[in-house]
């Protein structure tokens, strides 16, 4: 194990990539209700910082929990896992 621990990491699709050198990360997760027991969707937005611009939107990518770089981005790019087909 590293100094650091072990960094959180998520896989989640682009749903954004206007900002310079940001892209906004959806991750989609199941929750059970707890009254009713039915199962939601529900949707989690980050912003993480791709350093070269390339992720476009539609990718399957993965990110890493990284220290603040700016107010909102506390997630970097790791890797693109796959491309859009819709390019």
């Amino acid at each position: 194990m590293s100094k650091r621990g072990r960094r959180k990491t998520e896989i989640g699709r682009v749903a954004s990539n206007a900002m310079d050198k940001t892209i906004s990360v959806e991750i989609e997760w199941r929750e059970r209700h707890p009254m009713y027991d039915k199962v939601m969707k529900r949707v989690t937005t980050y912003k993480a910082h791709d350093e070269n611009n390339e992720a476009n939107v539609g990718d399957k990518v993965e990110i890493m929990n990284c220290c603040p770089l700016s107010k909102t981005k506390r997630w970097r790019l790791v890797k693109v896992l796959e491309r859009s087909q819709t390019e």
